[in-house]
């Protein structure tokens, strides 16, 4: 609240704005809150000195901090129309590439996203403002779009993922004009940052309703787009597990590994590649080696893993056979791995799932 009475303090408008709003309307715990302002990012700068940071080029927003908390302030956008390229740049195929027109309260609630993300908390006098009628939809527990769908998931088709995220989060139904479209235009996606989608994937699988979520990836063609190799080997069973054991884990507020789902959703590749290669001739550790790495090198074209996480997905993977067919001398050493409880909960998994795995599970 600091942050928002500072602005409003300095003769700028300043409302929360966002998904803090929606969860309070919703009597659920908000993650964080989100700052809508009349003030540029130099200006809100200007206000906080040393406490602010500017950042990003496509979308420039302000970022303040108090102690370790971030607080997100965004300057109101305009329709680019009325921008230059230096402040406003849209692909011919209507992709935004840069978003930096300065606009009013209404101009930028016109450029939310969903209806239900577009209820403003007025600070001056404690008020809502409603332009989208958001809240009608939150009482109707729909989720629908601003504008015209197709045009919305051109300028940006990262938000047919959060459609469906949204709905998985809250149990929403997609209205039928939001929802339309994405099966035609999910090959969007494809042509997307590798590294924004790997941010994406861990928002839709490390959020606690990745069970819900999944089936929805897959009703509107989104999951393909994202993991291409997967769907020719798909594990369904060993995916539903995966996503309920995370989803158990998050809401009992337990750690979750980021490399566990990965190897997860593309473990029948990784399979389908070492079986080839031992067809070749290739041994079986090598070949699991090689398998574990041309699966992720493939994928990473897709989603950009970090090398890290790619490394404990490759453990997790040859650590299976070694699980299965355990040797004396080599027990002590698996146990005292790093990976070896994500490693045996994966085969635990895979053995509840329906696969052979000598009953080690």
């Amino acid at each position: 609240m600091k942050t928002l009475y500072r602005l409003h303090d300095n003769g700028h408008q300043a409302f929360l704005i966002g998904g803090g709003v929606r969860d309070l309307l919703l009597d659920m715990i908000p993650k964080d809150f989100d700052i809508a302002t009349s003030a540029t990012p130099e200006e809100v700068k200007q206000i906080f000195g040393g406490q602010c940071q500017v950042i990003g080029r496509r979308f420039r927003l302000a970022h303040v901090r108090w102690g370790r908390e971030v607080i997100e302030v965004a300057t109101f956008r305009a329709n680019h129309a009325e921008g230059d390229d230096s402040t406003a740049r849209t692909s011919a195929d209507g992709l935004i590439l840069r978003d930096n027109v300065w606009g009013s309260i209404e101009e930028d609630a016109a450029r939310r996203d969903f209806t239900i993300n577009a209820i403003y908390y007025n600070i001056a006098d404690f008020s809502l403002w409603d332009f989208a009628k958001g809240r009608k939809d939150l009482d109707a527990r729909v989720l629908r779009l601003i504008g015209d769908p197709e045009t919305r998931y051109r300028e940006d088709p990262v938000r047919m993922l959060r459609a469906v995220r949204f709905a998985a989060k809250l149990g929403f139904t997609i209205a039928d004009g939001t929802a339309k479209p994405i099966p035609e235009l999910a090959f969007l996606l494809e042509d997307m940052s590798s590294h924004r989608l790997y941010d994406e994937c861990q928002k839709l699988f490390g959020a606690g309703h990745a069970a819900p979520l999944l089936p929805l990836l897959m009703r509107y063609g989104l999951f393909e787009p994202l993991f291409p190799e997967a769907v020719l080997h798909p594990c369904d069973d060993l995916w539903r597990r995966t996503a309920e054991n995370t989803d158990d884990r998050i809401n009992e507020g337990k750690g979750i590994n980021p490399a566990f789902f990965f190897a997860s959703l593309l473990w029948g590749v990784a399979q389908a590649r070492q079986q080839d290669l031992l067809d070749d001739g290739v041994p079986a550790v090598p070949a699991w080696q090689q398998a574990g790495q041309q699966t992720l090198s493939a994928q990473h074209v897709r989603t950009a893993i970090p090398r890290h996480i790619a490394q404990t997905i490759r453990d997790i993977w040859e650590m299976q056979p070694r699980l299965e067919h355990p040797r004396a001398r080599q027990v002590e050493a698996m146990a005292q791995s790093e990976r070896f409880r994500a490693a045996y909960d994966f085969l635990v998994l895979r053995e509840q799932s329906g696969e052979d795995t000598g009953r080690m599970g």
